[in-house]
């Protein structure tokens, strides 16, 4: 062993190496910034009434689900380039430069920075990922007892980081906005980052030069055999897609063209299974079906982001009156939208607080962009009884709701509709480096003070009181119901459930070792599968609860839901890790662990196509019907999976 490496499995005090603590606490950032961002990116990018992009369901869930599945297919490069070129810590350090330039681009409204910054995170996430697990592996001699303590402890820094996450997203867009919601996950990345360079030399062990040895799987052979390929394959695709009906009219070319790109992939894969040695046939034939259950359950888990998160905003209530006067920063304001559901007994918004102004006008009040013709109607329209406030500057103003002020050449609208009819407006700046000539809030004097104005179409305004009688109280002006942030159920709920529930996990597996009746790594993906359809039909019963979103539903069908579905990671996904490295031969364990990841990319682009669906009852039983077809299927490969697990001594 060489002296770095002796000094990076060096035990300090508590037992492990000196290295453990720096990478649990970069690992820690860089997935504080990722699960903040991915909680409340799907919400950005719909938004319609807190400064967001305006796009459909649809047309999010594209977006979602490509950012998603190119999330877990650059791992795939990213670790080979580590192997090849820069090594471990080069890789983590470039790879955490690239994700924070990705945040703070996410920071600035423009479409422009908005799929920059997306591009940079897939990158970022290419070269991070999937090589500061290398580096924890590397911190421990061959055959180190502690190597699995330290990876458990490692692991808990992602669910601290994605825990807490979800409790900085919350303030931070109540506060201020998205955007500096991203800007804040770019500065834990740098603050990651820092902790790296701080601890580079300590770090020396951990790191592995780059080594290319004859007959290795290289890069250039992956771009010849498996990208060259599923490039052209994608782009064939996708032009081919938008010649054909079924394609534009369901999944669209974007996920067609990566779906089929996916085909020369998928093919060389099963190539390797059948080029194979007698003696390595079996583990890698094995490894079909883990892919396979993997793809499946986190096209599941990762709906998280995606249509769960429009259930938790859409129709779930989430009145949140109980939230402390010191912590009011946790209590979102709810806007127009939420009340389209809401039953008689909710309160509603002082009519006087709203002002009724075209389509277009709403739009861009939801954009928190104004144009100078709109700011000078509203100013000279004495029916609207509307005062425009300069911003800022006016005391005893709540900022809240102020909006930019652009002339009228700058502020661009477009219109557009998703496969059920629903319109939505997206405003954007043109060009997008101009600046704005002001700043304002919108008032109308109620009860001899000033009270901030929200801009409402007259559909909108119908819809807020469709539903309310003459029992149905009204919220004071200037005052706004409470509600509990969507990306607090979606996003803290499932680590959360990690933490409390894995030693329940593996206190009962270890009592049925007690009881000599072992439950094998194999079957315990079965029961993953299983419990990950429970999971699905309880979704489905709460969606039936609230008539598939003509009312509002409660909360606990979500907090069920997640407690539920965490039992099926439990069993499923660590399984599926274990038995990658354990089933694939020494020399492809990088390849087919690349294999892994690809097969959650193909999983999570489905995600993000089914994100733009409506999430209904129809929508949870189809989707628990697909996940009980693959538990059905693992049930089929289990003695073949036993077998396989037995000859490699998994």
């Amino acid at each position: 062993m060489t002296p770095a490496a002796s000094a990076a499995v060096a035990k300090p005090a508590k037992g492990h190496p000196t290295g453990l603590r720096p990478l649990f606490f970069t690992e820690m950032w860089e997935r504080l910034g990722f699960y903040l961002m991915l909680g409340i990116l799907f919400l950005y990018v719909t938004d319609t009434e807190r400064g967001g992009l305006g796009f459909t369901n649809a047309a999010a869930g594209e977006v979602y689900g490509t950012y998603m599945a190119f999330v877990y297919f650059t791992p795939f490069i990213g670790g080979m380039i580590a192997d090849r070129i820069l090594g471990y810590r080069r890789s983590v350090l470039f790879g955490g430069l690239l994700l924070a330039a990705g945040y703070f681009s996410l920071g600035i409204r423009s479409m422009p920075t908005f799929y920059a910054g997306l591009a940079l995170l897939c990158l970022g996430n290419g070269l991070f990922k999937p090589n500061i697990s290398a580096m924890v592996g590397n911190l421990y001699a061959p055959g180190d007892t502690r190597r699995d303590a330290g990876f458990n402890i490692f692991y808990m820094g992602i669910n601290i980081g994605a825990s807490v996450s979800a409790l900085l997203a919350a303030p931070l867009r109540n506060l201020w906005s998205f955007n500096t919601a991203f800007a804040a996950a770019g500065v834990g990345m740098l603050v990651g980052v820092t902790i790296l360079l701080l601890n580079w030399k300590r770090l020396e062990g951990a790191d592995r030069k780059p080594v290319v040895k004859e007959g290795d799987f290289g890069l250039k052979q992956m771009f010849l055999t498996i990208l060259a390929p599923a490039l052209g394959f994608g782009v064939l695709g996708y032009f081919g897609g938008k010649q054909l009906p079924f394609v534009t009219g369901s999944i669209g070319p974007v996920t067609f063209a990566f779906l089929v790109g996916m085909l020369p992939v998928a093919f060389y894969f099963l190539s390797l299974v059948r080029r194979a040695t007698p003696e390595e046939k079996p583990g890698l034939a094995a490894l079909i079906p883990v892919y396979v259950a993997g793809g499946a359950f986190f096209m599941i888990l990762h709906l998280s982001g995606g249509l769960l998160t429009v259930f938790a905003e859409r129709s779930t209530d989430r009145r949140a009156e109980w939230i402390p006067a010191a912590t009011e920063f946790y209590a979102q304001k709810a806007m127009p939208s939420y009340f389209g559901n809401a039953g008689p007994a909710i309160p509603r918004p002082d009519e006087r607080t709203l002002v009724v102004l075209p389509q277009e006008n709403e739009a861009m009040f939801g954009a928190r962009i104004l144009s100078e013709g709109a700011v000078a109607k509203l100013a000279g329209d004495p029916a609207l009884e509307v005062t425009v406030n300069r911003w800022p500057g006016t005391p005893g103003i709540d900022g809240a709701l102020a909006c930019r002020v652009f002339p009228d050449a700058n502020v661009a609208l477009s219109r557009s509709q998703d496969a059920h009819g629903v319109a939505t407006t997206s405003v954007k700046v043109t060009p997008e480096k101009a600046a704005p000539t002001g700043q304002v809030v919108l008032t109308r004097d109620v009860q001899g003070r000033p009270v901030p104005l929200i801009v409402v179409s007259q559909a909108s305004y119908d819809a807020v009181y469709a539903h309310a009688n003459g029992s149905t109280p009204r919220v004071a002006p200037g005052r706004y119901v409470r509600l509990l942030n969507a990306e607090l159920l979606t996003g803290f709920l499932n680590p959360f459930f990690v933490v409390v529930l894995t030693p329940v996990v593996v206190w009962f597996f270890a009592q049925r070792v007690k009881a000599g009746k072992p439950v094998s790594t194999a079957r315990k993906i079965f029961y993953g599968m299983l419990i990950t359809t429970v999971s699905l039909l309880v979704m489905a019963l709460g969606a039936r609860m609230g008539q598939d979103g003509a009312a509002k539903t409660s909360m606990m069908w979500l907090v069920a839901y997640y407690m539920i579905i965490t039992f099926g990671e439990l069993c499923l996904s660590p399984m599926g890790l274990s038995l990658v490295t354990k089933l694939a031969p020494t020399r492809l364990v990088g390849l087919m662990m690349g294999g892994w990841f690809l097969a959650t990319a193909v999983g999570n682009k489905m995600s993000g196509f089914i994100s733009g669906l409506e999430p209904g009852t129809t929508m949870f039983v189809v989707l628990a019907m697909a996940i009980l077809g693959v538990a059905g299927f693992i049930f089929l490969m289990l003695p073949r999976l036993d077998a396989a697990i037995r000859k490699y001594g998994a």
